[in-house]
């Protein structure tokens, strides 16, 4: 009984060491370049990123509420005006989705930080899990225009 077991393991043993690891044949896959973070809609620019809650300033998170969690996507967008470089407000809803068709709720809501120049911002968070994909579809309407201008993109979100 010994002997087998000894046999099966430096069989085993064998086996593992004519595996080998990665030579200088294997082929490492390339990292994906970052996606677009902005989109041109003609008098304005709209800014957009989706990161996780836990790569925030503490100071931040708490000024505006947020937990802080890897298990938590948020949202930002910034309509600028391309005449002046101006921050403007906008009428700003989302739709994202995983890739399974499962609705995500990012209530988008405003913040205005004073400054030299009045910052103006739009933010919503939600529950997310490991290596989670969303795709937001952002609807965008400045101040004073009459149309509505879509802006689509995917991230995909990763926690220990």
């Amino acid at each position: 009984m010994f002997q087998r077991t000894l046999l099966i393991s430096l069989s085993l043993l064998v086996l593992l060491c004519a595996c080998g690891g990665p030579g200088d044949s294997a082929t490492v896959p390339k990292a994906e370049p970052a996606g677009v973070t902005f989109s041109d809609l003609g008098e304005h620019v709209v800014h957009f990123n989706a990161q996780t809650t836990d790569q925030l300033p503490r100071q931040f998170a708490t000024q505006y509420n947020l937990v802080r969690s890897d298990e938590i996507a948020m949202l930002s967008v910034s309509v600028i005006r391309k005449s002046d470089n101006v921050p403007v407000n906008a009428d700003v809803t989302v739709k994202a989705v995983n890739l399974t068709g499962q609705l995500k709720n990012f209530d988008m809501r405003k913040i205005e930080e004073s400054g030299e120049v009045t910052a103006i911002y739009y933010i919503g968070d939600d529950n997310i899990r490991n290596r989670e994909t969303l795709v937001f579809d952002i609807s965008v309407k400045p101040d004073g225009e009459d149309r509505v201008s879509e802006v689509r993109f995917k991230r995909q979100f990763y926690s220990d």
